[in-house]
């Protein structure tokens, strides 16, 4: 991609591109191509040479614009282009939805609601929690049972770890503007669906393994793991699935679930500090070679109650 410069106001976003001396004759050399209710955005210039030039190809707009009332003009050396945004209220933080635009658009989406972060993995749940945590600039609340490795409550029988965890989310409810890492797998309280009052206080996340090897399956093993109720976990507003895990990616597993809670919040703006009722699901496909490529690869749909997000890397 060129050089540009990105500028929003209320209803518009606006782009600008440097253009080289005599790359562009007229806006009639100029082909831009987005399609209604996606994310995509291609501009393209006709060289004085004879092919097609890509100056930007991005399927991660921050959100939707309305293709047709899209208008282009050339100002001196620059393409200027206007994109009207399908979400008038949203303010963009930039062009496209990456790590730095989704944390700096979260914060104002979240309305200083907590995250909690639920699954089967100790580890996973405590490296993103502090990973988002950090990007928010919220506080990472220490959940002592998971510090302590719990050893004296288990000496009271396994049930005494989710009963103790729970008095903590409790204590812990009150809080805004926090993310809290519970604890993996059967022992903890997020096991057990009786124990969930507390974490509906805030957004939930699952981050959830996949065996799968493609994003579309991916996606159908987590949509069968909503319709069969797979434990309590299937109770999170966020399901983020993911195939391998190195703690290097964490930022890209923190950035899938902040893209599945923006396309939450904005599918119903009342979200942020009720109880939540509807279900999202956010589906993250880590593909570790890809994200090295730099090759991140987003797709939409909508699935049942609420919002089905793949975030395939």
């Amino acid at each position: 991609m060129m050089a540009a410069v990105f500028r929003w106001c209320v209803s518009e976003v606006e782009l600008k591109i440097h253009l080289r001396d005599g790359q562009v004759k007229s806006c009639r050399d100029v082909f831009v191509n987005a399609e209604e209710g996606a994310t995509s955005l291609t501009v393209k210039v006709k060289s004085p040479y004879g092919p097609l030039v890509t100056l930007l190809e991005t399927n991660h707009l921050y959100d939707k614009i309305k293709p047709a009332e899209t208008i282009w003009y050339i100002d001196e050396d620059q393409l200027v282009i206007n994109l009207k945004k399908h979400d008038a209220d949203l303010k963009w933080p930039d062009i496209v939805e990456s790590w730095e635009s989704l944390t700096i658009g979260a914060v104002r989406l979240l309305k200083g609601s907590s995250l909690y972060i639920v699954g089967e993995s100790n580890e996973l749940n405590q490296i993103v929690a502090r990973e988002l945590a950090v990007g928010l600039g919220l506080q990472l609340m220490p959940n002592q049972i998971s510090i302590s490795g719990y050893t004296g409550v288990i000496a009271e029988g396994m049930d005494s770890v989710a009963k103790a965890e729970g008095a903590i989310l409790e204590s812990l409810s009150s809080h805004v503007r926090a993310v809290i890492a519970t604890l993996g797998g059967e022992h903890g309280a997020a096991f057990d669906a009786n124990k969930w009052q507390h974490l509906y206080s805030g957004f939930t996340i699952w981050l959830s393994p996949s065996e799968t090897t493609d994003d579309i399956r991916a996606k159908e093993e987590a949509r069968r793991q909503i319709e069969n109720g797979s434990g309590a976990y299937s109770n999170a507003d966020v399901v983020v699935k993911m195939r391998g895990w190195d703690h290097h990616h964490a930022q890209t597993v923190a950035q899938a679930c902040l893209s599945a809670l923006k396309k939450l919040i904005l599918s119903d703006k009342t979200l942020p500090g009720i109880t939540l009722s509807s279900l999202a699901v956010s589906h993250c496909f880590l593909n570790i070679q890809a994200f090295q490529l730099g090759l991140p690869v987003f797709a939409k749909s909508v699935y049942g109650k609420g919002a089905v997000r793949i975030a395939p890397f």
